[in-house]
């Protein structure tokens, strides 16, 4: 069935259609003078009018153009050819190499697994990060959120995830690179394939030039290769989002142009639903696993903002990174005391892990309660149990920082991955005094105790 351009404003395509003949909503349309434009259905704004989404920059087209309804909703080709590959979010090629022919078509939107079909029970994804395993352990086949504002380490955190990971696991990574910058994607692009992992992964991109309708659709192109991956191939994927936060964002600049009233702060009305519909969809089922790790813009530090708590509310583990710590050379900066996660209870990683993991948060969270009155008064007029304590805690906060593989070039450090039971045993001693008399700068930037022996004094 064809029909015609009624009007466009930027993104948004009004499309006339005989009446009773209009598309359906999410179907695609396509622009028959212009065939790279791609439009989605996202309302009925009267009989025979239908207002679309343009995936594609809009300039060009005009009022009275021919378009063809496809009977179809957006899909993109899934298929072994992905593999280290670069594409958009309707699988055509970014990274300058041949079309990609071939592949099974999979629609963008899908229904999430049926509820029977969902793996029972989550275990702990040991990743080598010392603070990450101890305190906020990811979740294996479940969903993890990075939080911070602007330079915190997000992606830098991120990466060295996906290099433990694919090391330690024989994972398939599936990277969604949503509304983030072109040079941070082409550095990520040059890293996978110096590092040899490129071969092995499908990468994503919508970013930050791409018009918002194709930054929204990102995720679910990713999606659904993750799915493929899970369903039909049995892998175990590594769904890497950076950044998560920009999908908000595109859904509140399309929800604008489609004329919707804001809700919270700005943010479009249908936030909640937009968002379950992709997290729910993030599963591990009998065939297969989703690991999925996003990356969270926090606007202004602010974790209560509505666009960063409500992608919260969907994960197992949320690993909060301090603008605090990062400035005081606290790397990974992740802010012991508000990260959390459910893969943390006895039943999950052990009475020792869970007990040592208590101990080391009360020492950190008397010690924050503390800084008040040493900035006050100074660390001579505590007691001598609460002087204890803040050196202990000190000591704590430093050796919990350590080296990365992916930054070895720029800070010049050899990177360190520590298994738990050594950052167990680091802790542990660090608890009961054993290393009081080790100056705590010596603690800074190791990875187990063994190191201690390789550091000057």
């Amino acid at each position: 069935m064809r029909g015609a351009i009624e009007a466009v404003q930027g993104s948004v395509v009004d499309l006339r259609f005989p009446s009773g003949q209009e598309p359906a909503l999410r179907e695609a349309v396509r622009c028959d003078l212009h065939p790279t434009i791609v439009l989605e259905v996202q309302s009925h704004v009267g009989p025979g009018l239908a207002r679309a989404l343009s995936l594609s920059p809009t300039a060009g087209l005009s009022r009275g153009e021919p378009v063809t309804r496809t009977g179809r909703p957006l899909e993109i080709a899934v298929g072994p050819n992905l593999f280290g590959r670069v594409v958009d979010c309707l699988g055509r090629p970014l990274d300058g190499g041949p079309p990609l022919v071939g592949g099974t078509p999979m629609p963008l939107h899908r229904s999430p697994p049926l509820l029977h079909r969902h793996l029972p029970k989550l275990e702990p994804l040991k990743t080598g990060i010392k603070v990450v395993d101890l305190l906020c352990p990811f979740a294996r086949g479940g969903k993890t959120g990075l939080f911070g504002g602007a330079g915190v380490g997000k992606t830098v955190l991120l990466m060295e995830f996906i290099s433990a990971v694919v090391q330690g696991y024989d994972g398939v990574p599936v990277f969604a690179g949503v509304g983030e910058r072109i040079r941070e994607g082409h550095e990520l692009w040059q890293d996978f394939k110096q590092s040899g992992l490129l071969d092995r992964t499908i990468m994503v991109f919508g970013q930050m030039d791409a018009p918002p309708g194709a930054r929204l659709r990102t995720v679910h192109a990713a999606l659904s290769v993750s799915e493929w991956l899970r369903d039909h191939e049995g892998k175990e994927v590594l769904l890497l989002v950076d950044n998560i936060f920009r999908f908000v964002q595109a859904g509140m600049e399309t929800s604008a142009m489609l004329g919707r009233s804001p809700s919270r702060v700005g943010y479009q009305p249908t936030l909640s639903s937009e968002l379950a519909e992709v997290e729910e969809r993030i599963s591990s089922t009998m065939d297969g696993t989703i690991t999925s790790v996003q990356a969270v813009y926090v606007p202004a530090d602010d974790i209560n903002d509505p666009g960063a708590s409500t992608v919260m509310g969907h994960l197992d583990a949320q690993v909060v990174l301090s603008r605090e710590r990062a400035a005081a050379g606290l790397y990974p900066a992740v802010d012991p005391l508000r990260s959390q996660s459910r893969m943390l209870a006895e039943d999950v990683v052990g009475q020792r892990h869970y007990r040592v993991a208590e101990a080391v948060r009360r020492a950190l969270s008397r010690y924050a309660e503390l800084q008040d009155v040493i900035a006050m008064l100074g660390l001579d007029e505590l007691s001598a149990d609460d002087r204890q304590t803040v050196a202990r805690a000190r000591r704590l906060e430093r050796f919990l920082t350590q080296p990365f593989v992916v930054s070895e070039s720029f800070t010049g450090r050899k990177g360190a991955r520590v298994p738990v039971e050594e950052t167990l045993q680091g802790c542990t001693r660090i608890l009961d005094g054993a290393l009081d008399a080790v100056d705590e700068q010596r603690l800074w930037m190791i990875g187990g105790l063994a190191d201690l022996d390789r550091v000057r004094a």
